[in-house]
């Protein structure tokens, strides 16, 4: 019996296969038979009654959307990406080519002569080896302090319930949406006289400044209110609410406590949620000058120095030590600083592209 159904099956295949190239060959002719091309609508269309006409002007019009749509699809895509690209190809066409040649009329794109003097010189102006180290230790710390706060936060509106709960949602959505402008002046006269409860009066007789110390910007991270924070609370929670909670149900089981199963169940399961916040936080504190530029005097930052660039630069090489001529005629330096800036959130987001993408996806920011 089993060698019959072996020497079957072969047989029952074939003709499986058969019977399907032939009932596409059925439909082929039929569609070939009651197809209407469209210039045979256009020459007959007076000849159709009302509703023939009406059912070809519904296929006319499917046919010519189907063909015009990917040429308007490809153009908007394109329109857009010039406008997104074309900043990066003229920094990158300025900072490769000599001073000499910004002003030759016959050089659009590529320069006829490639250098990179321009980046050395303007590496050694700005200092960039601690330029970038002290971004990080300021602006790359206030994001893992923020990361984790603002989850914990998260955590807590998406699993617990407690008295004005929402009135303090309500606060994060304010965060959202009141400009960073209203409330940085009250800030900055908050970090310049910091005394706490009058605690530093009793201790040092008198409140400290932290005006121009990067403790501004950690306790700002670290209370919920850095850079963007209510939009990563509403991220969190999104995310933490679409986890099942038999999770947690499960941890209580094996007696975890709140903060335990926080950090051993929800945390490995929110890992690409983490990892996008953090991008997210370390793009937006990198570009910062607005905040930083109120608390900080001097360019301790990228941001900073990028604001500031022209005046940088042209005084460190001037013999006088004090910026001479016009931005333009610096501009090769300019944008190898623009380039430089750029380029440690560029090779991040190269080592970090899938994983981060994969967290925009489960944490609540599409669908």
């Amino acid at each position: 019996m089993d060698n019959e159904n072996i020497k079957a099956a072969p047989a029952a295949a074939s003709v499986t296969a058969k019977t399907k190239r032939q009932l596409k060959k059925e439909e082929k002719e039929r569609l070939k038979k009651f197809h209407v091309s469209s210039w045979e609508i256009i020459t007959h269309y007076f000849k159709y009654n009302d509703a023939e006409k009406k059912h070809y002007r519904y296929i006319l019009g499917r046919r010519v959307s189907e063909k015009i749509w990917p040429i308007f699809r490809f153009l908007i895509i394109f329109g857009l990406s010039f406008v997104v690209v074309y900043p990066i190809l003229y920094m990158i066409s300025c900072a490769l080519r000599p001073q000499i040649e910004m002003s030759d009329p016959s050089i659009m794109w590529i320069p006829k002569t490639f250098t990179l003097s321009n980046m050395e010189e303007t590496w050694l102006a700005i200092d960039y080896p601690k330029l970038v180290w002290d971004t990080v230790t300021v602006n790359v710390v206030c994001s893992i302090i923020q990361v984790l706060t603002c989850s914990i936060a998260g955590y807590g509106f998406a699993r617990f319930k407690f008295k004005f709960k929402g009135l303090f949602f309500a606060i994060v959505i304010l965060q959202i949406i009141v400009p960073t402008q209203v409330i940085l002046i009250p800030q900055f006269m908050q970090f310049r006289y910091f005394d706490p409860f009058k605690i530093c009066t009793l201790i040092t007789g008198g409140p400290v400044n932290l005006a121009d110390s990067p403790w501004a910007l950690y306790l700002q991270a670290f209370f919920c209110n850095g850079i963007r924070a209510g939009l990563f609370i509403f991220l969190f929670r999104q995310f933490f609410r679409g986890l099942p909670k038999e999770l947690e149900d499960a941890a209580y089981l094996d007696g975890c406590g709140p903060f335990e199963t926080f950090v051993r169940i929800m945390v490995p399961n929110a890992s690409n949620s983490f990892l996008t916040v953090f991008i997210f936080s370390v793009v937006w504190y990198w570009n910062d000058s607005y905040v930083s530029g109120m608390f900080f005097s001097k360019s301790n930052t990228v941001a900073l120095m990028v604001s500031n660039l022209y005046q940088q630069v042209s005084s460190y090489y001037s013999p006088t030590g004090t910026p001479t001529g016009i931005a333009a005629d610096w501009l090769v330096w300019i944008e190898s600083g623009c380039l430089l800036s750029i380029l440690p959130i560029l090779v991040m987001y190269i080592f970090l592209q899938k994983n981060f993408v994969e967290g925009i996806e489960r944490s609540g920011i599409v669908g």
